[in-house]
């Protein structure tokens, strides 16, 4: 079963449980992945009946069954794209003169439909890596390879898509600025309305189309700047931090966008995104990159040892207690506690990697040790917040 297939029957799946929220936003990027006139109309038309009729989930689920069922023989047969690399870095290094601030060494790769997280706390780098990636600032020294087609500077700028935290007022309504960028990036008049229709679908702003900036809110001009750097068909979406300005229950859904939109099998994307919403992020990136002070750190530090590399790992709980930091540290002994931190309050335990969840969650049960919130931090980069 090939990548195209395993989410065909996830989106099956949502038919079989009537989430038809997220269904509607799958059918749209399988419509965009067809890059078939034909289906983006069937598809607005299909929007547009979905907007009108009051029907009973029956009907409903018939429909959606006929749209998905076209648009998996049309797909069917469109060869997937090769996940390759998109971009490299060796070395990377941003120095700013007499500034104490350096980034780097930065060393990454990143492929076609993954996600990279940046987190760390402000200051440590995570925008000034995101500027130099997509060409705004120049590295002191070091490499970035990009592994596509580019014709020259202004063109690869182009394929590497910058959204800033804060962005550009713009003017006029939101539908008509997004037709003009549109028409700006080579669509054809008779699929320009066609496109915006299903981009602005696809991302909740439907309702909001005649809105012109001022009267949107933070989170939905961040939609916006998305729909609009989508249309420019990028390789690489670089977004700093894009959940800053929304509501946990938004986190959740902008996210989930994102990481379909990335891992579309026929128009896969590299995205990478910082975020101070360091579990969000965690949970949906294939992988992160922690920057303190400008150095990346990895979650599993390699030292050398007598000519041999020796790998640490670590059992690492965060937690939440009403005991205290003495009696934690003399019942955790029998786990050969190696570290006991308290963070703004919560507690972080360290132990040997031989020890497991279970060990802890039976020390804890055994000893009535009172928890409020425990998380397995073994392999996140939560650790480096408090070493």
């Amino acid at each position: 079963m090939n990548e195209f297939e395993k989410q065909f029957q996830e989106l099956l799946s949502f038919l079989k449980y009537e989430d038809f929220t997220i269904l509607t936003k799958r059918i749209i990027d399988l419509t965009l992945d067809t890059e078939d006139i034909s289906q983006y109309r069937k598809t607005n038309e299909f929007l547009i009946w979905l907007d009108k009729n009051e029907i009973t989930s029956e009907v409903k689920k018939e429909k959606f069954e006929h749209i998905l069922n076209e648009l998996y023989t049309i797909l069917s047969k469109k060869p997937m794209a090769e996940k390759t690399i998109l971009v490299a870095t060796s070395g990377l290094q941003k120095n700013y003169g007499l500034s104490s601030f350096s980034l780097g060494p930065v060393e990454l790769e990143l492929h076609q439909g993954e996600i990279l997280g940046l987190v760390g706390e402000n200051g440590n780098g995570k925008t000034t890596l995101l500027r130099v990636l997509c060409g705004e600032l120049f590295p002191t020294s070091g490499k970035i390879t990009y592994n596509f087609d580019y014709q020259d500077s202004y063109d690869l700028r182009t394929k590497l898509v910058y959204i800033p935290q804060r962005t550009d007022t713009w003017y006029g309504s939101m539908f008509e600025n997004l037709q003009f960028t549109a028409s700006s990036y080579g669509y054809k008049p008779d699929e320009n309305e066609l496109i915006v229709e299903l981009i602005i679908a696809r991302l909740g702003l439907r309702k909001f189309r005649n809105h012109s900036w001022k009267n949107l809110s933070s989170g939905y001009k961040m939609r916006y700047e998305l729909a609009r750097m989508l249309l420019r068909k990028p390789k690489i979406l670089l977004i700093d931090e894009p959940l800053a300005n929304l509501d946990i229950l938004a986190q959740q859904t902008v996210l989930d966008d994102f990481k379909a939109i990335a891992k579309s099998p026929f128009r896969p994307i590299g995205i990478v995104m910082s975020s101070q919403q360091l579990y969000e992020v965690e949970k949906t990136s294939d992988q992160v990159i922690f920057l303190k002070q400008g150095k990346q750190k990895n979650l599993h530090e390699k030292t050398t040892t007598d000519n041999y590399i020796v790998t640490e790992t670590f059992l690492v709980i965060e937690f939440e207690s009403s005991n205290t930091q003495n009696e934690l540290g003399e019942l955790f002994k029998t786990l050969e506690l190696i570290s006991l931190q308290y963070n703004g309050g919560t507690f972080v335990a360290t132990f040997p990697e031989k020890f497991t969840i279970y060990d802890f969650m039976k020390l804890v049960i055994g000893n009535k040790i009172n928890l409020n919130y425990f998380r397995n931090i073994s392999n996140s980069t939560r650790r480096f917040f408090v070493s």
